[in-house]
């Protein structure tokens, strides 16, 4: 597990060391051997209409962010500056296990003047805030990374700083789906390869000790969308 977390780090790193203050990590100049694959225009589609995720819109009409509420942003990449969350009226905590990232997001609040809770340079399944803390949370594109042992800490973790009643918006990769099969090609070459190992049901499982699902992108064919977006309530 440590070694996956400093890979995902480095790889962050690295991006935003080259690159600047993107909003993600580039994906242009891939390899043939991963933009001629058959799958490869079916990917691209899928990400130009958003299916199966959880979109920013409806993570925000879900979690209603509210002036006195905490948000946690649960590797959190650079969503502050590009996903809206600067505007929520919600007051905004960031945990990311890339430095850089951290730094980034650092200058750009220092840079607008703006008031926030927290930016955390860590991993999100051992974080620094005291139980009960957060009202709403967000962890996207992030579990992709990790196994099975890992994503149920990141869940407990989740479980622990939140609320009764809290609400937290994750998603989770389609491990069947051939979108999702390119993903994890291009995550893998970017540096930080995708090691999620489970099935939307042992996932749903696993959440039920901890969670209410309310609401989720789950499909009936599940080898349509590279992922799927789940609307949690905390049970406690």
């Amino acid at each position: 597990m440590e070694n996956q977390l400093e890979l995902v780090a480095k790889s962050y790193d690295r991006h935003f060391i080259e690159y600047g203050k993107k909003d993600a990590p580039g994906y242009d100049n891939l390899p043939d051997s991963i933009t001629n694959d058959p799958d490869y225009s079916l990917y691209k589609a899928e990400l130009e209409t958003g299916s199966g995720g959880s979109e920013c819109s409806s993570i925000k009409d879900y979690l209603l962010p509210r002036t006195n509420m905490n948000f946690i942003d649960l590797g959190c990449c650079l969503n502050f500056m590009f996903k809206g969350y600067d505007e929520w009226p919600s007051t905004y905590y960031g945990v990311d296990i890339s430095k850089e990232t951290i730094q980034v997001l650092n200058e750009f609040v220092d840079k607008k003047s703006l008031v926030i809770g927290d930016l955390y340079h860590g991993s999100i399944h051992e974080t620094p805030y005291e139980d009960n803390y957060f009202d709403i949370g967000a962890c996207i594109g992030v579990l992709e990374y990790f196994e099975k042992g890992f994503v149920e800490k990141a869940i407990m973790e989740a479980h622990r700083i939140l609320k009764p009643n809290g609400k937290l918006v994750l998603d989770i990769p389609n491990i069947k789906s051939p979108t999702g099969r390119i993903m994890m090609l291009i995550e893998e070459y970017l540096g930080r390869p995708d090691k999620f190992n489970l099935l939307p049901e042992e996932f749903e499982s696993m959440l039920q000790n901890y969670f209410e699902i309310e609401r989720t992108t789950r499909v009936d064919n599940e080898s349509e969308n590279m992922g799927f977006g789940y609307y949690l309530r905390c049970k406690k």
